[in-house]
């Protein structure tokens, strides 16, 4: 039998390539119909796709012709750009494919087709083609992917466009309470959390967050982490009225806040949770409110259980870019479930992690929001704040307000 080009060569770096770049892209591309977890590259199920279907040349020169082709082919814009040249090549390409095939469209089928990569491109090369599925997802998919732009064409581009952006008004109008805006018009459009564990060092007990790496954006031209600072407790004891405490402290008092800045309404100093401090936002007790890009200089009384004698240690966080990186954000505080703690240094192991989590005594925190901008490209950062968890519990209450409805 005459062996395929794919079982002679292939040029797997160069198709590697394209599959890497091609999941940064969004307009167009299938990936935006439904999310798909085990979605193959259109680069690599193209390419394969056409060197499983036409012979292998025996002259050498011809071979590296035809793999040329196969790379020529790889590009997103190979498909995206709909123009002339691009048309052309593909007619060359389903005319070498029915040379192989006795002049006509070979029948590909694929049992296991799932998001419809392969199904698609071999469409494209112009095969008859057959797709199945187990899971129903799945075949809706196939049939918005391969069946139905075929059969409805520009009749169905406007209903989805005129729909779409009903939903989009309708989603809008009930869910604007929970994405507000921030002062400079930025939108929250996410929330990057952390699970957390107490860490057993007596001694310590501070809240740890479990993260494998830091790194909220890790490209050549733009990199961003989050910095982790260990905080234990002070008490200062100024002996005159400083300009930075809270309304209400008397001279003397062992806690200084920022005017305005943390306090809860209630007593106008941290107390011992439970003595009239009020019901903290964060799920966690030890956690404080941070403001802006940079960690909390004051204790909040969000940190619960009080700042007087018995205080635990927590850990705030800070946003840092490109040369301000003087960490490696690749350690974190988690490895295969084995634990360190950023404020003593102390260890946990695998089964202790895994005992804390099973007896419910792990946490979570919210620890940074996505941010976009309606008039710029690209996602920004910022810590979350108090602010940010109200309005989560806001959701939280609406969304169960819901449940109890259906």
């Amino acid at each position: 039998m005459e062996r395929r080009l794919i079982e002679e060569a292939f040029p797997i770096a160069e198709v590697s390539k394209e599959s890497r770049r091609e999941k940064n892209i969004r307009q167009g591309h299938i990936s935006t119909l439904h999310i798909w977890w085990a979605r193959r590259p259109l680069a690599a199920s193209r390419t394969t796709a056409f060197a499983a279907l036409v012979p292998a040349p025996k002259d050498q020169k011809e071979r590296e012709k035809l793999l040329e082709r196969v790379k020529n082919i790889a590009p997103w814009e190979f498909v995206s750009q709909n123009n002339e040249a691009n048309r052309k090549v593909l007619e060359e390409l389903r005319e070498l494919i029915r040379n192989a095939h006795g002049g006509r469209p070979p029948k590909v089928l694929d049992p296991f087709a799932g998001g419809g990569a392969i199904p698609l491109e071999a469409l494209r090369l112009g095969c008859e083609t057959y797709a199945l599925d187990y899971s129903p997802v799945a075949v809706l998919i196939l049939k918005c992917v391969l069946e139905y732009p075929q059969r409805y064409g520009k009749e169905l581009l406007e209903a989805v466009r005129k729909w779409g952006q009903w939903v989009l008004e309708e989603a809008r109008k009930e869910l604007a309470q929970f994405y507000p805006p921030d002062k400079d018009g930025a939108i929250p459009v996410g929330y990057i959390w952390a699970r957390t564990i107490p860490c057993q060092n007596p001694a310590c007990g501070a809240e740890i967050p479990l993260m494998r790496q830091t790194w909220l954006a890790k490209k050549a031209n733009r990199r961003i982490a989050l910095r982790m600072i260990p905080r234990k407790p002070s008490f200062p004891s100024p002996s005159v009225p400083s300009p930075l405490w809270g309304e209400g402290q008397a001279e003397g008092s062992p806690f200084l806040l920022p005017r305005g800045e943390g306090q809860v309404e209630g007593p106008p100093f941290p107390v011992p949770r439970g003595e009239g401090q009020g019901e903290s936002p964060f799920p966690s007790p030890h956690w404080g409110e941070v403001k802006g890009e940079g960690p909390s200089d004051f204790p909040s009384p969000h940190r619960g259980e009080g700042l007087g004698e018995g205080a635990k240690p927590w850990v705030d966080f800070e946003i840092v870019e490109g040369k301000a990186i003087d960490f490696d954000p690749e350690e974190g505080t988690v490895s295969r479930a084995r634990v360190r703690c950023p404020v003593c240094g102390a260890t946990i192991d695998d089964d202790t992690t895994r005992k804390l989590f099973q007896e419910g005594k792990a946490g979570q925190r919210m620890v940074a929001v996505v941010l976009h901008y309606p008039s710029r490209a690209g996602k920004f950062y910022r810590l979350a704040t108090a602010q940010d968890m109200e309005v989560f519990r806001a959701a939280e209450r609406a969304l169960e307000e819901k449940r109890q409805k259906l």
